[in-house]
């Protein structure tokens, strides 16, 4: 294994971590900083999320406690509001949109200007549509062709950009035989 498949390798297992600590958090409400414990980490190694020995789960939640992710009250670890905004988009990343068994011949277009000081949040969308498997035919214009309206607006509320996407479902689309096969639609 490479230099950049372990670092890649070591960023998942982190990103993971982040998750599986803030869902746990978040779904226990409050919960006891006993149970995010070191010993923890066999649950985990058993579930194949994280390779034994190889996550500090202590440094982990100091980490999030230091980002303002989770905080202590009293004995107990609660998840901040800033800590549920990252855990939707965290969610939302591994998000993925069921394909029904037919296509209803509509293509879904999503356009979106975003200001350049809000870069941030632009990669953010881009990283997201590629990982929903839209494809991208300009820039800052995406296509994909099943129902995702849902999803859509769960983005644009989340990540506060309703008046910067556009989303459309197109009927007709010229030259869209490429995309077809790109897709694998008949």
């Amino acid at each position: 294994m490479g230099k950049l498949e372990r670092e890649n390798k070591k960023r998942v297992q982190k990103a993971n971590l982040k998750k599986i600590i803030l869902q746990t958090v978040a779904g226990a409400g409050l919960i006891s900083a006993a149970l995010i414990a070191p010993n923890a980490l066999s649950a985990l190694d058993k579930l194949g999320l994280i390779p034994r020995g190889r996550v500090n789960v202590n440094r982990s939640r100091g980490r999030l406690i230091e980002k303002g992710l989770i905080k202590y009250v009293g004995k107990f670890i609660k998840l901040t509001q800033k800590g549920e905004k990252e855990l939707r988009k965290l969610e939302i990343k591994d998000f993925s949109i069921e394909k029904p068994k037919k296509w209803d011949k509509k293509w879904r277009i999503l356009i979106f200007d975003i200001p350049e000081y809000r870069r941030k949040i632009r990669e953010d969308i881009r990283r997201t549509l590629i990982n929903i498997g839209f494809i991208k035919l300009q820039n800052s214009v995406w296509i994909y062709p099943y129902d995702c309206e849902d999803y859509i607006n769960l983005i644009k509320a989340d990540l506060g950009i309703g008046k910067d996407v556009l989303y459309m479902i197109v009927d007709f689309l010229e030259h869209d035989q490429d995309l077809k096969k790109q897709f694998n639609l008949s």
